[in-house]
């Protein structure tokens, strides 16, 4: 038996009989299989939330060759990086804030408590190990506790099985990029394994818009450099006990312009300056199966550490260092062919240990009742209890109803939910006395509550798919600086409401072409203005194409309209900045069984693209590399 977020896909249908029969008798594929919408592997078919599943061969296709790369045509998400590779990156989801997006990887809550808002850093998460990911949308705290306001994003690495198999990659292209990745994974007895070392490096990426610099100066382009080992093993002391330990480790080096403040408004540095993380995370497990496999009980121990420091010539060096522990025990229970069971503990200790010294403590519970009340209706209802030693108690709780007019091919869905996010520790702690700013130890928790409606359709014998959900999601508590801008206060209301809609068209067994949708208002109800960097108008499409039995093809276009920002200092607080749409090509060609040779073309048609405003998207870049599997 093994855990449903420590393994691979194939994995998960062995975790619950329950889970495999339903998936049998709708014919849903492996790949249909979803864990975050509720904690236990769930046929997408019986999921009301709104789900998008990004899988290996997807990341293959497309050649991601990091998170953002692989996020940046979701519906329902704004991604936003500074620059290039390495670039800072964060999600909006549903017009929710960039730290309102919970991430795990294997069960690891990925959160930094070192960072100023706590959030998750995409940018520095490369492909090579991925096996899928789940992104969640929607307030999702009933069963995630903090940070799920607008949702979740959960991520699976790959997992070993079967004889000892070899992997290597190799690619280079435009930007100086330089690219390599290797991988072991198997089985042998009880024993179950895989590894992986990845290093990423992109040399000269112009970041900086020309029109920034003063007359006669010279832009430095950004470098990256990111060194990135996981690793994932499993022991199966019995037909009912496993044992699971999973570990990652990055280190990544980012030279980039920064700004000189010394004039008003101010413009970017001569001189670069760098950014160098560390990270490491651990999660050891123990899971039991009892009574058939009706009950399952997982025991985790999780470790995460984030050291970012920061050289910037002009203003000396910055350090951050946060650490978080986490043990959490679940329980599902399959009561009986219609009804399991799903709960959960857990106690998680945050820290930060540069610049300032804190630490809080959260222990939360939480409960799910997973049913089938009559044929093809299907309805998950979850609550949860956190308490903070810092702000008390809070109560999430979250409803999400399916049904499948069996004669139509129609599925309506529907849910709705509640979440909160903490505030952050340097929110609470941090002081600025030179510019008469403190922390903020009594801060409440953010809270979202969201609801959405939607309905999905089957045609043409499966053919055509076509969906749309229509979402709203009220946001309160809002941490935002206070009227004499002296400390952080809860004093921010803001809504978001939308539609993602969707068209998925199968017109030759070979041929697949997938168009989405996703429309978003997202306003401050306090100053009544739009939010920041929530574009109304996002849409994508990406054809598919098995030319041959080797040559696969891949084509891409995504597009996003415009939105607010703020310029690169905000000296300027709110202008329009310009939507923009890029074009990406990828062909795979498999030489033999066990060597493929690739190349891509990302942004085609060479556009010229901020997003944040002040920092320049990649342009056309061309790469190409080969892939081995022994």
């Amino acid at each position: 038996m093994r855990l449903p977020i420590v393994l691979s896909t194939a994995a998960l249908l062995a975790l619950s009989p329950h889970a495999r029969a339903d998936a049998g008798d709708d014919g849903d594929a492996i790949t249909d299989i979803v864990v975050a919408a509720t904690r236990v592997p769930t046929p997408v078919s019986q999921v009301a939330s709104s789900v998008t599943l990004i899988t290996a061969a997807d990341i293959a296709a497309k050649q991601a060759q990091t998170l953002p790369d692989a996020l940046k045509d979701v519906p329902g998400l704004n991604m936003v990086q500074t620059g290039g590779p390495g670039g800072q990156a964060y999600v909006f989801m549903r017009g929710a804030n960039s730290n309102h997006v919970k991430v795990l990887v294997d069960g690891i809550d990925m959160g930094d408590p070192g960072n100023p808002n706590a959030a998750f850093d995409f940018g520095q998460f490369l492909t090579p190990d991925i096996e899928r990911v789940e992104v969640l949308r929607g307030p999702q705290s009933g069963l995630y506790g903090s940070d799920a306001i607008g949702g979740v994003i959960n991520i699976i690495t790959k997992a070993g099985d079967g004889p000892a198999r070899l992997t290597a990659g190799i690619e280079g292209g435009s930007f100086d990029t330089f690219n390599q990745n290797g991988g072991v994974s198997g089985a042998t007895g009880p024993l179950h394994y895989a590894a992986t070392i990845a290093h990423f490096r992109s040399g000269a990426t112009p970041v900086t818009p020309l029109d920034l610099l003063a007359p006669g100066e010279k832009r430095n382009d950004d470098g990256y450099d990111n060194v990135t080992a996981s690793a994932k093993l499993g022991y199966d002391v019995s037909d009912t006990v496993d044992l699971g330990l999973v570990g990652r480790y990055t280190k990544t080096d980012l030279r980039f312009t920064g700004d000189d403040f010394s004039t008003f408004p101010s413009h970017p540095a001569a001189l670069q300056s760098q950014n160098d993380t560390l990270q490491y995370y651990t999660r050891g497990t123990a899971h039991v199966s009892l009574l058939d496999g009706r009950l399952n009980q997982t025991l985790g121990v999780a470790y995460g550490s984030v050291k970012t420091s920061a050289h910037t010539p002009d203003s000396g060096d910055t350090y951050y260092v946060g650490d978080r522990v986490k043990v959490d025990w679940q329980a599902d229970y399959a009561v009986s062919a219609q009804h399991t069971l799903v709960v959960g503990a857990e106690h998680q200790r945050d820290a930060i240990h540069q610049p300032v010294a804190a630490d809080t403590t959260l222990d939360g519970g939480y409960a799910e009742l997973q049913s089938t009340l009559f044929e093809n209706f299907h309805d998950t209802v979850s609550v949860r209890y956190d308490g903070n030693d810092r702000f008390g108690g809070k109560v999430t709780y979250r409803v999400a109803p399916t049904y499948l007019v069996a004669a139509t091919g129609t599925r309506l869905k529907a849910s709705v939910g509640s979440g909160f996010k903490a505030p952050s520790l340097s929110e609470m702690f941090q002081d600025y006395p030179a510019f008469g700013f403190f922390g903020n130890p009594n801060l409440k928790p953010e809270s979202s509550t969201g609801y959405d409606l939607g309905v999905e359709q089957d045609m043409a014998a499966g053919r055509v798919q076509v969906g749309a959900t229509w979402y709203h999601i009220d946001f309160t508590d809002l941490i935002t600086q206070n009227a004499n801008f002296t400390s952080y206060a809860n004093i921010g209301k803001a809504h978001s409401q939308g539609v993602e809609a969707f068209v998925a068209v199968r017109p030759l067994e070979t041929v697949t072409v997938r168009l989405d949708y996703t429309y978003t208002q997202a306003y401050d109800d306090v100053l009544n203005q739009e939010l920041l960097r929530r574009p109304r108008h996002k849409g994508s499409v990406d054809v598919r194409w098995q030319a041959t039995d080797r040559l696969s093809l891949d084509g891409q276009v995504v597009a996003v309209g415009s939105f607010i920002d703020g310029n690169r200092d905000f000296s300027i607080p709110r202008l329009k900045a310009p939507g923009y749409a890029t074009v990406d090509l990828a062909a795979n060609y498999d030489l033999s069984e066990t060597v493929t040779v690739y190349g891509r073309v990302t942004n085609l048609l060479d556009k010229d693209y901020q997003n944040p405003t002040g920092f320049l998207r990649p342009g056309r870049g061309i790469f190409g590399g080969v892939r081995a599997r022994l």
